[in-house]
């Protein structure tokens, strides 16, 4: 069995524009949530977000080309040359072929689809840029990065909503399970804090309005949640089959050992009654992983902070769990980043990867007063030291996709 090992790492994140930035930032227990700086709130009922701040597409783009690629796909090459130059990865002719990549996105390149609409309302179809329909699909996140890279393996983009990520760390793990890579480059990236994506997600009554506490705003498995934060950024792994990453000596992050993948079939928007999905889909990460439930030692929940998606969470972790349920810590440092969309189970995993590496448990902050209903250790406000071994990461989406990764630390 070829084993798959996580050997570089890249993020942007609303906690930072880097993995070092954003994982310090995460066990500090900072929020990344503020007022909305990148539009005009007025319209608007919530006018707050998970902003990523200061950064600068010019690092990674020259300035020809940088305002043909919407936001989201500067975000996923950003997060991708960070986690290949971690890696210390060099593509040559001779293992070309051996490296695809997959990042996906959830919703792609709202912003330019959306600017380019107005553009066409106010101004006609010629004023369109003929970079607008490569700029803003979503698979540009791969085939720019192949590009830049020289990457002639699989090359395609997931989108599951809110699972992206996972299903494109899972899609890269089983491309290297069956011998059709050596490495994969793989993630997920998001930038829908545009008017389209707000008004869409206000429309849903899906976002908190705690404006005038925006740092307090996202608060999962709390009493007095009231939706998530919306949020934006890119994460990027480069995983590697263990015997090459061995050979060239590369450093080991965690191992991936298995992914669960679900479909509620149930409701477009809402959970299924119990969480009898996301159950489902934790019960497949182990069996796949050959890990019996009382050998997990942290979970970080898909957590969003609303009030259905917390209890259904908590009520599959206890189905799969059943008594050991009580001696797992459980976080979700969306309390921290907010909801990065088809990027946050990315993030989430990356800071699960780390919370193995490093054995610090990232708490979920803002836990005041505990929903009755969410009665698991949740890791409330201040991350705790504690050596793991063996992690889910939990990522749910509309549509009623699930998807949970069973990660080890390297070893």
């Amino acid at each position: 069995m070829r084993r798959v090992m996580v050997t570089g790492m890249g993020l942007i994140s609303p906690l930072g524009l880097s993995l070092k930035t954003s994982w310090e930032n995460c066990r500090a227990g900072r929020s990344g949530v503020a007022r909305v700086t990148k539009m005009n709130m007025e319209p608007y009922a919530t006018k707050i977000a998970a902003e990523v701040k200061d950064f600068d597409g010019l690092k990674y783009f020259d300035a020809k080309e940088i305002n043909r690629y919407d936001v989201a796909v500067q975000y996923s090459f950003a997060a991708a040359m960070d986690a290949f130059e971690d890696s210390r990865l060099k593509i040559t002719r001779t293992n070309a072929e051996r490296v695809g990549i997959i990042i996906g996105s959830g919703i792609g390149g709202l912003k330019n689809i959306y600017d380019t609409s107005v553009l066409v309302a106010t101004e006609g179809p010629r004023r369109v840029s003929p970079f607008f329909v490569p700029g803003a699909i979503i698979n540009t996140c791969s085939g720019y990065a192949a590009i830049r890279f020289g990457a002639k393996g699989p090359n395609y983009s997931v989108v599951s909503a809110c699972a992206t990520g996972n299903h494109a760390i899972a899609d890269g793990f089983h491309a290297i399970r069956r011998n059709e890579a050596d490495v994969m480059i793989v993630g997920s990236s998001e930038a829908a804090i545009n008017p389209l994506g707000f008004a869409g997600f206000s429309a849903a009554r899906a976002l908190s309005k705690r404006n005038d506490e925006p740092q307090r705003a996202s608060r999962p498995f709390d009493i007095d949640r009231d939706g998530f934060v919306m949020g934006e950024g890119a994460g990027v792994f480069v995983i590697e089959e263990y015997e090459h990453a061995k050979s060239r000596g590369a450093s080991l992050y965690a191992e991936i050992l298995g992914c669960g993948m679900s479909a509620d079939a149930y409701h477009i928007t809402a959970p299924a009654e119990n969480g009898e999905g996301a159950a489902r889909t934790m019960k497949l990460a182990l069996e796949w992983s050959g890990v019996r439930p009382e050998e997990i030692d942290y979970i970080n929940a898909h957590g969003t902070s609303t009030t259905i998606g917390d209890i259904a969470e908590t009520q599959a972790i206890r189905a799969v769990f059943g008594p050991h349920a009580d001696r797992l810590a459980v976080s979700s440092t969306k309390s921290m980043t907010g909801h990065l969309l088809g990027a946050a189970s990315s993030l989430e995993a990356a800071f699960t990867i780390l919370a193995l590496k490093d054995g610090v448990l990232p708490p979920t902050i803002n836990l005041d007063k505990q929903d009755p209903q969410c009665d698991l250790d949740y890791v409330p406000n201040i991350a705790r030291r504690r050596d793991i071994r063996l992690a889910l990461s939990n990522g749910f989406g509309f549509g009623g996709t699930n998807t949970s990764l069973c990660l080890r630390k390297a070893e």
